[in-house]
């Protein structure tokens, strides 16, 4: 699927922008957003999200579950206080609903309590974070088998659609959903995803997720676009991969550019972090060049590494059903 770039209007940033499209609504999305997920409490992560403005990102991806809301809405706040962006309106905000307040009941209060945290009057995209149910109570993480129930998507999934109704969100989405998933969902869905963020890299490129999107009209936004090394979930596979390295060599440019730059090419939006300011502006330095059928045949060629296959639970088999 080729990215529909608005060139009208562009930001100071030149990243382009795709159009989300709804019932409802149309709005524009910046292709790359800038996570807010971090493992390390020595990051001040409300300069790093000023920074990344200054930097020139204008779409900003966090959660709940993140702790990182609060910080991303000082961050705005003092962004327009400095006038680095003239209103909240050039700014494109998503955020998730986590799996504790994965019931029908809780998602209006969850989208208050985020929208509160942010200083937000509303979000650009809000997003079932995994599809999974968890109980009440204080529960080690990943959460065992103890801790889950069933998950009602139909019921969440109506919320979600009151959440935009009442203009809470602009648009809704999911994150981590399979094909499966994704067809169920769109079985009974007044208003369909817009938006399925999951892991993506040229070591975990999912053929199958990507083309059942684009037949469906749902944009992909990767995450882990690098392999998350240093996470938790992450590993080494992206910026160990030799064939990657031989690209960047040919092409002048890092082994993070070549994958960035291949996920833009497939038609992906992409969600990436560094809080280093070098590494913030190379990873948006991949508009000006192009990959060629050679660097698309090697990159067909990387074995595959599935990072996320439990997601929060310890227990669950493969929530993407061994789809790639």
């Amino acid at each position: 699927m080729k990215l529909h770039c608005d060139k009208k209007n562009m930001p100071s940033s030149n990243i382009p922008h795709i159009v989300l499209q709804s019932s409802l609504s149309h709005h524009k999305m910046p292709v790359i957003g800038f996570g807010t997920a971090s493992t390390s409490s020595t990051i001040d992560t409300k300069e790093a999200m000023l920074e990344a403005i200054k930097v020139g990102y204008r779409h900003f991806d966090t959660a709940s579950i993140y702790g990182s809301e609060q910080s991303l809405g000082e961050a705005i706040n003092e962004a327009l206080q400095l006038n680095l962006i003239a209103s909240r309106d050039e700014l494109f905000i998503t955020s998730k609903l986590w799996c504790t307040d994965n019931f029908p009941h809780q998602v209006l209060p969850a989208i208050h309590k985020t929208l509160q945290s942010l200083r937000l009057e509303y979000l650009d995209l809000y997003l079932i974070h995994w599809p999974i149910s968890v109980k009440p109570g204080t529960w080690d993480y990943p959460y065992p088998e103890e801790a889950l129930t069933s998950f009602d998507l139909k019921g969440v999934w109506q919320a979600m659609e009151e959440c935009q109704k009442q203009g809470l969100t602009k648009f809704i989405g999911v994150s981590n959903f399979s094909c499966h998933k994704l067809e169920n969902l769109l079985s009974f869905a007044t208003i369909p995803p817009s938006v399925n963020q999951v892991e993506m890299n040229p070591t975990w490129q999912q053929k199958k997720l990507r083309e059942y999107c684009q037949a469906k009209g749902i944009i992909i936004t990767a995450y882990s676009p690098l392999g998350a090394p240093g996470a938790l979930w992450g590993s080494n596979y992206v910026v160990d991969n030799e064939l990657l390295k031989q690209i960047a060599k040919a092409h002048g440019k890092s082994f993070a550019q070549v994958s960035l730059r291949w996920l833009y090419e497939i038609g992906v939006t992409i969600v990436v972090k560094s809080y280093n300011k070098e590494r913030m502006k190379q990873n948006i330095e991949i508009f000006d060049w192009a990959l060629s059928k050679d660097d698309y045949d090697k990159i067909a060629q990387i074995e595959q590494h599935q990072l996320c296959k439990n997601g929060p639970a310890i227990f669950i088999e493969n929530l993407y059903d061994g789809e790639n």
